[in-house]
């Protein structure tokens, strides 16, 4: 079935990007209702920006959606990863700002507060989107695809010149708790030599070493170093499953991304939607639901709640 919150969640911080504060509530929806972004601070009562490919807006290093009125919010990647890792298809989320906060620069805090507050089913089915042949978008050594597959799962292979990155691939099947167990935590991250030119360009305004790994060379200057060995390419894979999330659905195949990033990610789901044959709607069972991301809210009610407490500080 579709689900919502079984509560209202907060989260507050710092914009990577803007470097502006802002802070924004999750809030339950109605069944049909999907992802959609108020931006409390807008004239009126509010602007709705659906969090859908139709309303993505080109802009860098990040994913951006507009209502083409000239209200947006950027930096989603994270938040929808976790509200789809999560299983949660039906969500309000009321921001006052134009960027939602980059905390520590994973999805943990976001899934930490998911877990708090827990999961509850609606009385309407769930339909999810089945991959019945290849899709695919190029640009210059990078790639994104989607094949036929029984389960979501997901591909990743990135190559930086930095010894602390280097080559990096996994593979994972994202079914059940596998996004909050395996990938959640992963930060985001950049070289050190690019701080300078993003911020010149406006970008990374709001970033430092808390809420974002640098590296330089061999060396990783954030302290504590990394949570993974592998944590770069678990952060891909993240940011893609967030990018994913705004086909409107989730998504019964293999996702694979050589390279990828957000504008091609971006550009797949729109491929993906202008290739009907290639995919069809499917009602999701009991069976099918073990082999999408969520579960993981599902099992909040088995922390302690200690846990529970500490997920919406």
């Amino acid at each position: 079935m579709q689900t919502t919150l079984a509560g209202s969640v907060r989260f507050g911080g710092i914009g990577l990007h803007g470097g502006r504060l802002a802070s924004l509530v999750i809030r339950p929806a109605p069944a049909g209702h999907g992802i959609r972004f108020r931006r409390t601070d807008a004239a009126g009562g509010g602007a709705v920006i659906p969090a859908l490919w139709t309303h993505v807006a080109p802009y860098p290093l990040c994913t951006r959606i507009s209502d083409g009125a000239g209200h947006d919010v950027s930096t989603i990647e994270h938040l929808m990863a976790a509200l789809a890792g999560c299983g949660v298809t039906n969500a309000r989320i009321d921001i006052d700002g134009d960027e939602v906060p980059i905390l520590d620069g994973s999805a943990a805090p976001f899934v930490d507060g998911l877990q708090g507050v827990g999961l509850r089913r609606l009385g309407a089915p769930l339909r999810a989107i089945r991959m019945r042949a290849p899709v695919e978008v190029r640009h210059g050594l990078a790639v994104a695809r989607l094949d036929p597959a029984d389960r979501a799962a997901m591909a990743f292979s990135i190559d930086f010149e930095d010894a602390a990155i280097g080559r990096q691939s996994l593979r994972l099947d994202l079914g059940g708790d596998r996004f909050a167990e395996v990938l959640s935590d992963s930060r985001t991250f950049c070289r050190l030599g690019d701080v300078e030119r993003m911020r010149a360009e406006g970008l990374a305004l709001g970033g430092n070493f808390h809420n974002a790994v640098v590296v330089d060379g061999a060396r990783v200057l954030s302290p504590g170093g990394l949570r993974h060995p592998d944590e770069a390419v678990r952060h891909k894979m993240l940011d893609a499953l967030g990018d994913l999330a705004l086909a409107g659905a989730p998504i019964l195949g293999l996702y694979t991304g050589v390279r990828a990033g957000h504008a091609l990610t971006a550009a797949l789901v729109s491929h993906l939607h202008a290739t009907p044959d290639a995919w069809e709607w499917v009602e999701v069972d009991a069976a099918l639901a073990r082999r999408l991301p969520g579960g993981c809210v599902a099992a909040a009610a088995h922390r302690p709640a200690a846990a529970r407490m500490r997920a919406t500080a």
